[in-house]
């Protein structure tokens, strides 16, 4: 699958491409998952935003990759997620391999601190994540904190 990437500060963001970003993410997040959360937590702003579009020009994945001692004393990937109409294609892995390159091309080859849904250890152990703490809830969600070296 060809997908577009684009990657930008906050500031850089056009309106269509925030707005895009929040339907994905309420979409997935609140919606699907079926979790009433406040996504806008003002960690955003200080963020970059990794967008992938398809050929259609939809959005169907992002992340943001907020900046160290926002989140965590590391920078941490956030908000990584993907269209329903492009899962179990391989988007995911195009996700996190374009956003480490982008975050080493930013902050070269730092540690990146994630609060990772329970379930997708094993898919962020294959990017080179390791668990560092025990499961907690996190919106009722089983989350574990991972590190990257």
């Amino acid at each position: 699958m060809q997908i577009r990437w684009i990657f930008k500060s906050f500031s850089e963001l056009n309106i269509y491409e925030l707005y895009a970003i929040m339907v994905l993410r309420q979409e997935v997040f609140i919606v699907e998952q079926v979790c009433p959360y406040l996504d806008a937590d003002g960690k955003d702003q200080k963020s970059h935003h990794l967008l992938g579009f398809d050929n259609d020009g939809d959005l169907v994945a992002h992340l943001r990759l907020v900046a160290p001692g926002i989140s965590y004393q590391e920078m941490s990937f956030g908000r990584i997620v993907t269209s329903d109409k492009v899962r179990g294609k391989g988007v995911g892995k195009l996700l996190m391999e374009e956003g480490i390159k982008q975050s080493e091309l930013l902050y070269g080859k730092m540690a990146n601190r994630i609060s990772a849904q329970s379930y997708l250890i094993p898919f962020y152990q294959y990017f080179g994540f390791k668990i560092v703490g025990e499961e907690y809830l996190e919106d009722d969600i089983p989350h574990t904190e991972m590190l990257r070296c």
